[in-house]
């Protein structure tokens, strides 16, 4: 199995999608550690990105060792986008995909994101636009329709394509749903069997079984994964090898958890500075340790401001771990 985009190749084809307050370089590191092929930014304004917001630019930061790369950029002024794309160009994006499935309300409601949905000539002219002021590919993400009574993925997905798109990502969710709910699989079904260029589904992707069950259900080319990969790098590997023999690998033991979050930390100090790296990896710790019976430890990680305390937090996991089995 392989995704191609452009001339992009991803095997398996499994890909982390961008999450807003998220997608960060140390976190795109960690999960390509654990075989990730392709990865995106967090979601990028481009009213901040047009101006060349300090804090935006940060977002764009890479690596050598974080390619492929894309960039999701969220917007609707055409003339802030074609300065975004402008300010992007001596970056080494690979991809750059196109947010209109943000289900925000404070994005939607300024006709942003998933506002979009409700406007399929603006979002393809938008599409047209990009696409005719980039070299590299471009793809865009859609949901299935505003609310149940205008689901609209297929006329959409078909607007891109005519775009001029290289690929379309889709969650089965409308916008009213946000994130509740079940994926329809029907929906993205009809979406593929729709269109010539690839199709990514997104939406419950949590677990190799069921990100399997996407592709079977829906006959995508491609899996994006989220929350699925929030404290659980390991489901690249775990799903890779699920779909090559139909055997799901050993779950990490807690040393293996324990080492990873140490390495994320690590990471997220040097691209932050240390304060404000241990803040930003106080989440990471709670997802990392969810289903661990250590309340205790988790309320001090919410208050550690130093990697020192951090790190000595993590070897405490590994040392309640030792305990329960003595």
């Amino acid at each position: 199995m392989m995704l191609s985009i452009g001339k992009i190749k991803v095997m398996p084809p499994i890909l982390l999608a961008p999450m807003a307050g998220i997608s960060d370089l140390p976190f795109r590191q960690i999960n390509r550690s654990f075989g990730c092929g392709l990865a995106f930014t967090e979601m990028i304004s481009t009213s901040a990105l047009s101006y060349k917001s300090k804090n935006t630019l940060k977002m764009l930061s890479t690596a050598a060792d974080d390619r492929p790369l894309g960039i999701q950029l969220l917007g609707e002024n055409t003339e802030a986008i074609k300065r975004s794309l402008d300010n992007i160009s001596e970056y080494p994006f690979d991809i750059i995909d196109f947010n209109a499935a943000c289900p925000a309300s404070k994005v939607a409601s300024h006709g942003k994101g998933a506002g979009l949905l409700r406007e399929p000539e603006k979002l393809q002219k938008i599409l047209k636009l990009i696409v005719e002021n980039t070299d590299v590919p471009v793809t865009v993400k859609i949901r299935s329709g505003w609310d149940a009574a205008s689901v609209n993925a297929v006329d959409l997905a078909l607007r891109a394509q005519d775009a001029g798109v290289s690929g379309l990502f889709i969650h089965g969710r409308t916008k009213m749903q946000g994130y509740s709910g079940t994926v329809d699989c029907n929906i993205i079904r009809e979406v593929k069997q729709a269109l010539e260029i690839p199709v990514i589904a997104s939406g419950d992707a949590l677990a190799p079984d069921l990100i399997k069950k996407l592709f079977d259900n829906t006959g995508c080319d491609g899996v994006a994964i989220a929350r699925g990969a929030l404290g659980n790098p390991w489901i690249f590997r775990e799903t890779a090898e699920y779909l090559k023999s139909g055997t799901i690998p050993s779950r990490p033991d807690v040393h293996e958890i324990a080492q990873t979050m140490k390495e994320h930390l690590a990471l997220n100090i040097a691209f932050c500075g240390e304060k404000y790296g241990v803040i930003r990896f106080r989440k990471f710790f709670a997802w990392y340790t969810r289903g661990m019976a250590i309340k205790d430890l988790k309320g001090r990680a919410f208050r550690a401001v130093t990697g020192d305390k951090m790190m000595r937090l993590i070897d405490e996991i590994q040392l309640s771990a030792v305990s329960e089995h003595q």
